[in-house]
């Protein structure tokens, strides 16, 4: 009986894998890439290939992890790093509340499913369609795992290359911000009915640029972002808890 229920998980966890690789081939091409010009970086910054490595696999924030590359080599301030941190990585607060029902009830999943959450997995995990017949946690769960996969092969692999093979490092810093237009083009044409938060984010982003300036916009943007959001999700409740107008009859009174 218990052989027969190890082979039933193992067929279910299967099914999930084979359903969750194909959703991640694209992120596994633009997480070699990135991952590389990480560790590439992480080298020329004066680390060996054991700190990327050690960095994606236990951080696993890859803007927050350019970023660290600064910290690591400024005066020591675990304040300013804690901040600093916050702001890189605030976004993910919002992924949390909107991944909450989705992660409901996962088991031994959810921590590691929580700890994985980056933008390309928030991506795939809330607007994939997990084919019939196939489980669910599993399926995020995997989706989860492989990403993280390929970013640690990514930037131990780069870190290695960064001892053999002389690159330049000028321009890297900027993939991460590549990658994040890519994912904002993509869920626009595959989300046109939500296109409207992708313009209430650029719009606060913009504007708080221009009043705070480039090195204090972060926080003032996510403020601006959540109170802007609920406004428009309290406007569409009170709309749904409208009673329906009635017609009026047509004629002369």
């Amino acid at each position: 009986m218990s052989a027969t229920h190890d082979n039933a998980s193992r067929g279910t966890a299967v099914a999930a894998l084979r359903a969750a690789f194909p959703h991640t081939i694209p992120i596994f091409a633009g997480f070699w890439f990135l991952g590389m010009a990480y560790g590439i970086y992480m080298h020329a910054a004066g680390f060996g290939f054991a700190y990327p490595m050690l960095m994606s696999l236990l951080i696993f924030g890859g803007s927050l992890e350019f970023v660290a590359v600064s910290l690591l080599l400024a005066p020591f301030n675990p304040l300013a790093a804690l901040l600093v941190s916050l702001m890189v990585q605030a976004r993910h607060l919002f992924y949390g509340i909107a991944m909450l029902e989705r992660y409901r009830d996962m088991g031994w999943k959810k921590p590691y499913l929580i700890f994985g959450l980056c933008d390309e997995t928030f991506s795939i995990n809330y607007s994939a369609e997990v084919p019939a017949g196939v489980d669910r946690g599993w399926f995020m769960f995997f989706v989860t795992l492989l990403n993280q996969l390929y970013w640690v092969s990514g930037a131990t692999i780069g870190g290695l290359l960064g001892e053999v093979v002389p690159f330049g490092t000028e321009g890297l810093s900027f993939v991460m911000t590549a990658l994040f237009v890519v994912i904002l083009l993509d869920q626009w044409q595959k989300d046109p009915e939500h296109r409207w938060s992708a313009v209430v984010g650029g719009a606060c982003a913009a504007g708080c640029l221009a009043v705070f300036g480039a090195d204090s916009f972060m926080v003032p943007t996510m403020v601006c972002m959540v109170l802007a959001l609920l406004s428009v999700r309290e406007a569409r409740a009170r709309r749904a808890a409208e009673p329906p107008t009635e017609p009026r009859e047509g004629g002369a009174s």
